[in-house]
């Protein structure tokens, strides 16, 4: 009589009753009823102790377990992605650790199975194999203001169909957001107003990486030099663009776009000034609360440290060595040497430019530490380097 018939628990009454009639061996009855012994001592005890309940099937999980979470700490996990709903359960679990000291901090995995209980995980897309390439930037930072990065986030309209583009800055090592500030618009004035603000606050780089568009760059000047790039140079900051079409280059700074892109524009605000409010929180809790894989779990605050070198609004006053000649680069773009009028670039009107000989009627032109080119006095034509 084997126990897989339908009527389970009425096997189990007639199997314990019987052993209590004491007409029949208990080994032969466990053989009737085709059980073990082991499987039949099971039952007649469980009868004794808890009657006909004790016969029902009973659940395999464990009573403890030292691995299960409390309540108190499944809601403040789901609480705390409810709050940053784009963030992974590695995230969550460095922020958890930081909010509650006092609690037993569970594993990675732990944090992803409650996640995924709860349903707020969402399945990760895999991108092509050709898309996950990365090239390693020309310039590695290796200290905080070593290299910042700067980019206009992609514009979206606020519900009063009002455009909000905003300027981006970041530190490179530490991935501290320097600036999340929408501008009127993208020209060299307005973009150099928000670069003073930020150096008036964390001082100046040691470098700066930028892609080739306006205002950051020039494809008619020399060297790619603007207005806004040029004044950079002559700040003591060197120039490190990333090679047309290839925001990849850029890649740490395109993926903060991209939170931007999830946490704040799909929450268009109803004006310009409740957005920009909006970024702003977001900034501070990238900056101070958000762990970043790329430092380890740490936060960009913990890293971030102000630059020594400080910011100096008064004008810049280019000096060139003694053997050099100095000329002023009038409105037009032009510079006049030995009565010749010679046109070098619009971006560099007001500064001055320095010239050394190099050979007879050659000049080479130099703007702050860079070469720009040579005069050539026969042809009376600027040449720019390559």
């Amino acid at each position: 009589m084997p126990w897989k018939e339908t009527s389970v628990m009425n096997v189990r009454t007639e199997f314990v009753l019987r052993v209590f009639e004491a007409k029949v061996a208990f080994n032969d009855l466990c053989k009737e009823f085709g059980i073990s012994r082991k499987t039949g001592y099971k039952w007649k005890e469980r009868f004794l102790q808890d009657g006909l309940k004790g016969l029902t099937d009973q659940s395999r999980r464990p009573g403890t377990s030292p691995q299960q979470l409390g309540e108190n700490s499944v809601c403040n996990i789901v609480k705390l992605k409810l709050a940053h709903p784009s963030w992974g359960p590695r995230k969550i679990r460095m922020v958890f650790a930081r909010a509650y000291p006092d609690c037993e901090l569970p594993s990675d995995s732990t944090f992803a199975r409650v996640l995924s209980n709860a349903g707020l995980v969402e399945e990760r897309k895999r991108r092509p194999s050709s898309e996950t390439g990365r090239i390693t930037n020309r310039i590695n930072a290796e200290h905080p203001n070593h290299v910042w990065t700067v980019d206009f986030k992609g514009w979206w309209r606020t519900r009063d169909k009002n455009r909000f583009e905003p300027l981006t800055i970041r530190d490179l090592y530490s991935r501290f957001v320097l600036c999340t500030q929408s501008l009127e618009n993208s020209k060299s004035e307005s973009v150099k107003s928000a670069f003073e603000r930020v150096f008036e606050v964390y001082g100046l780089p040691e470098v700066i990486r930028s892609d080739n568009g306006s205002p950051f760059a020039a494809s008619n000047s020399p060297m790619g030099l603007s207005r806004l790039s040029a004044w950079w140079l002559a700040l003591g900051i060197d120039l490190d663009r990333i090679p047309p079409a290839r925001p990849d280059q850029n890649g740490s700074h395109e993926r903060m776009h991209r939170d931007i892109a999830l946490e704040v524009e799909k929450e268009s605000k109803a004006d310009a000034k409740t957005q920009q409010s909006s970024l702003d929180v977001w900034r501070n809790s990238y900056n101070h609360e958000r762990p970043n894989e790329a430092i380890k779990m740490q936060v960009p605050a913990d890293l971030y440290l102000q630059s020594k070198r400080r910011f100096d609004p008064k004008p810049i006053e280019l000096d060139y060595p003694v053997d050099y000649l100095k000329r002023l680069v009038m409105t037009s773009g032009a510079i006049k040497i030995e009565n010749c009028r010679i046109c070098v670039s619009v971006a560099l009107r007001g500064w001055h430019v320095g010239l050394k000989l190099e050979s007879d009627g050659q000049y080479g032109l130099w703007f702050s530490r860079m070469r720009l080119g040579k005069i050539d006095l026969k042809s009376e034509k600027f040449l720019a380097t390559a």
